[in-house]
């Protein structure tokens, strides 16, 4: 039961063994410690399958174990975000906010009974837990006896907006949209939205895939700024997304990807004659609603290139009006932003992959440190969000786009400028990293765990490194050095190592492998490409076919086929 980089995630049928989410959900409560006692939880879900079950088993444990309150969302949904955003925002009838919440979500797996279910934790601040609490859990894990609940009580009716008394608790299920709704409104100019919206030139599409952040996208996107609800593609919460896999990438969002005009692997399509023009923005969201995609017209934008672009254009939303004061990227998320950072002057830190480090950095001055807000922050796989919640926020980000078109569109007489004049007008301004993931799911996990052994070997002895130099040199490259990336927390000082091993090459280029924490059989290995080219000029080609050499290269020196058996990956981002 040791959490990953985003809680514990396994198959629904290892939850629905004997005992096994009881002792999960115990642990967490038990890692309270006497705050629980008559404490507030924000309890909910991404809507997958098991989700509604286990909820009524937490209420009653969190009766049995001394909980004051459980706030808990409508259906049994809350995102993410929203779950940061409620235990920030919303406050009991005696002022008092949420200590915990617990967010039943496997993020952007696949659902249903044969699939993936997951449960990971929220602190005071709204924040995932740190590595000092999931450790603290995972303790637990290991001597845990038994665990309190409280039989014969009644299920909560969860579709139902009202109080029920669970064992002398307070049970209050509550609309999942109210709180965060209303932090939006104070971080966007939602009547310059509504204006974008409106124009007649203007058309977008939104794609929940079946998952949790359809009902924000209704309530946003729709009531709030007035767009066409035929614009919304699977925004209603389905318990296995549909069949489908709720990871907004160019793979799995292929309906949307075809609708603005690309192929799966980012190509333009040949226009059909006589079709209407694909829309002008379009986005996707996984099953929990904190990862987003962006699309332009028959125009991509990598996540890398999203957060710097955002960072570079950072005044047109109003939460960053006076300016970004630091700024925050996970390790294999490229330097895209770090050159923003440089010529705009905020601080930007590297971290490794998981929100729990931005969310330290962002609760800084809380915890004795300096003051970083306004912030942002994003990882490459999809996640971007900003210090108005301690989650990475998928809808937030849509809003973020649609307030940098908005502003570069204030004139309703000139031509609209889409997403892809605004990222190569950033190309030409800051250089261009190219940059690309190629993500070998479902590897045996030994054959993985093998590979980066041998790295870390390589990283640490001379004589080991000659063969990946070798084999790197032998496709025209000249590997330098490899290191495993390690971290020291500049707020708590927590020290995470092995976050993913680094090979540099003499010309500039690197390559990083790293193992997913996210998957719940097996192995993910994910290996990140990047490239700089400061004089982009007429080369604007595509980034996988820009980087196919340099794949090869780390490739043959991480001897991947060889520990994987994989020819392939499974998804090239």
């Amino acid at each position: 039961m040791r959490p990953g980089t985003s809680g514990l995630r396994k198959k629904v049928k290892v939850w629905q063994g004997e005992h096994y989410l009881e002792n999960f959900v115990q642990c967490i409560l038990e890692a309270q410690g006497d705050a629980l006692k008559g404490a507030t939880l924000v309890v909910g879900g991404d809507g997958r399958y098991h989700n509604s079950a286990a909820i009524q088993t937490i209420i009653r444990m969190a009766a049995a174990n001394g909980a004051g309150q459980v706030w808990v969302g409508q259906g049994g949904l809350l995102s993410t975000p929203a779950v940061s955003a409620m235990i920030r925002e919303k406050r009991g009838a005696e002022g008092e906010r949420a200590l915990l919440g617990i967010v039943l979500t496997a993020s952007h797996n696949p659902g249903g009974p044969t699939e993936d279910f997951g449960i990971k934790f929220n602190n005071a601040a709204g924040s995932p837990a740190t590595e000092l609490d999931t450790e603290a859990v995972y303790a637990l894990t290991q001597t845990i006896a038994a665990y309190k609940t409280l039989d014969g009580t009644p299920d909560v009716d969860l579709e139902t907006v009202g109080v029920t008394d669970v064992g002398g608790m307070r049970v209050e299920v509550v609309d999942p949209t109210e709180d965060y709704v209303r932090l939006l409104r104070r971080t966007f100019d939602f009547g310059r939205l509504r204006a974008l919206v409106a124009r007649p030139d203007f058309s977008m599409v939104y794609d929940a895939m079946s998952g949790a952040a359809g009902p924000y996208a209704k309530r946003v996107l729709v009531e709030e700024l007035g767009a066409d609800p035929a614009c919304l593609l699977r925004c209603e919460p389905l318990e296995d997304f549909g069949g489908g896999h709720p990871d907004p990438n160019l793979t799995y969002a292929d309906d949307l990807v075809a609708r603005m005009g690309l192929a799966a692997d980012g190509s333009v399509l040949p226009a059909a004659e006589g079709a209407a023009e694909p829309p002008v923005f379009g986005a996707a969201a996984d099953g929990d609603g904190d990862r987003n995609m962006v699309l332009g017209r028959r125009f991509f934008v990598t996540p890398s290139d999203s957060l710097a672009v955002i960072a570079a254009n950072a005044q047109a939303i109003p939460h960053f009006k006076d300016g970004l004061k630091a700024a925050a990227r996970s390790m294999p998320t490229s330097a895209a932003l770090d050159r923003v950072g440089a010529a705009l002057g905020f601080r930007v830190f590297e971290t490794p992959t998981g929100w729990k480090f931005f969310g330290n950095l962002m609760d800084s001055k809380a915890l004795g440190g300096p003051d970083l807000a306004p912030f942002l922050c994003g990882e490459e796989s999809f996640g971007t969000g900003s210090d108005h919640v301690r989650e990475k926020d998928g809808l937030w980000a849509v809003l973020a786009w649609l307030s940098i078109l908005a502003e570069r569109n204030g004139d309703p007489g000139a031509p609209l400028v889409g997403v892809g004049d605004v990222v190569r007008e950033h190309w030409a301004r800051f250089g261009r990293n190219y940059y690309a993931r190629y993500d070998y799911e479902g590897c045996g996990a030994d054959g993985a765990n093998a590979m980066m052994e041998a790295l870390r070997a390589a990283a640490d002895d001379s004589a080991a490194f000659a063969a990946p130099a070798a084999a790197a040199k032998q496709r025209g490259f000249e590997l330098v050095s490899i290191d495993d990336f390690s971290y020291t927390d500049p707020v708590d000082g927590s020290v995470s190592a092995r976050q993913g091993v680094r090979m540099a090459f003499a010309s500039g280029e690197r390559a990083v492998f790293r193992l997913s924490g996210t998957g719940s059989e097996g192995a993910t290995v994910r290996v990140y490409l990047e490239r700089f080219e400061g004089d982009v000029g007429a080369t604007q080609g595509r980034a996988s076919e820009e980087l196919r050499p340099l794949a090869e290269a780390a490739l043959a020196a991480a001897r991947l086929q060889e520990f994987t058996g994989r020819e392939a990956p499974t998804v090239i981002t």
